[in-house]
């Protein structure tokens, strides 16, 4: 049986991005064993996909904390000798950062990924024993679709499958509406004037809920919250149960941010809101009802939104 190792840490937008390449793996190896090293953060995502035999956890974003400390440096030996451990007939680093090019090379198998000028920090392309060329132009999605095909021997076909069910991962849909404002790139946000805004022109039909990560997202929505009758902060949970919330909702609206990225894999209505970033590049895909506003440096307005969202969920 063929052992086939993806690699996708993180973040969540790129992820969610790399799912589709899972689905067609899948089709085209039914007898394979897929294995996906991923950020701890995002494991219970993945175990959502049903092509994923197993998730393989990596904590970067906590190592680096306390990076010196004689506890991370344990668990990253841990961790590096169970990746060495397993032997692989094929790995595939999608991400094409340094670090993952560093866990491919720890890997027993045959490595590969995008040659260098296709990857996003050309120091990792030497660290891959097969190295392809895959436009830098393309979207983020077909990226990983085409990397995975050229690494497994078929060819991509039809839309993107994220392999994510939304009556399975939600059970039903409510009333309620999701309001994403939280990215990690302050250039990417929308300005909580503008959400305010929104929220008061939507919250006479609809609940509205506006979830967080950190702590300083969690201050934000409960201003955002504060000023929009009705809006509710929702509570910090794992990712699977994010996935659930998401689900369940009538809409989402948010800015260019993993979960978005992940309403649009499940086919929830979403309105996107671009304001530091390209949506040619890392724009949501996904089979519901999709509305992008904006451009990298062009946000939109308020007004643009909420057309946009009354177009969506008609």
């Amino acid at each position: 049986m063929t052992n086939i190792l993806f690699i996708k840490t993180s973040s969540l937008g790129d992820v969610v991005h790399h799912m589709p390449a899972l689905t067609d793996a899948r089709k085209a190896n039914p007898d394979a064993t897929f294995n996906w090293l991923v950020e701890e953060t995002f494991a219970p995502l993945i175990r959502l996909h049903p092509a994923a035999d197993k998730v393989i956890p990596v904590a970067w974003r906590r190592w680096r904390k306390s990076l010196y400390t004689s506890t991370t440096i344990a668990e990253i030996w841990e961790s590096f000798r169970s990746i060495r451990a397993q032997r692989y007939d094929e790995i595939v680093d999608t991400q094409g950062l340094l670090r993952t090019a560093i866990l491919t090379r720890a890997a027993s198998g045959r490595r590969h990924g995008y040659d260098a000028s296709s990857v996003r920090e050309p120091l990792a392309s030497p660290f891959y024993d097969v190295r392809y060329r895959v436009d830098r132009n393309l979207h983020a999605v077909e990226r990983n679709r085409m990397l995975s095909g050229l690494a497994l021997g078929y060819t991509p076909q039809g839309d993107p499958d994220f392999g994510l069910d939304r009556v399975r991962v939600g059970n039903d849909t409510s009333r309620y509406g999701l309001l994403l404002h939280a990215t990690a790139r302050p250039e990417k946000q929308w300005a909580d004037a503008h959400w305010i805004a929104l929220g008061k022109a939507l919250c006479q039909r609809f609940e509205l809920v506006v979830p967080w990560g950190t702590d300083v997202e969690r201050t934000r929505s409960e201003f955002i919250a504060a000023a929009v009758p009705g809006a509710r902060v929702s509570d910090r949970v794992p990712l699977d149960q994010v996935a659930k919330l998401i689900a369940g909702a009538r809409f989402v609206i948010g800015v260019d941010t993993g979960l978005l990225h992940l309403a649009a894999a499940l086919g929830v209505p979403v309105v996107a809101i671009f304001a530091g970033s390209k949506p040619r590049l890392t724009g949501p895909v996904g089979r519901g009802r999709l509305s992008i506003l904006g451009d990298d440096e062009n946000p939109p307005s308020v007004d643009a939104v909420i057309a946009a969202v009354e177009n969506t969920i008609r």
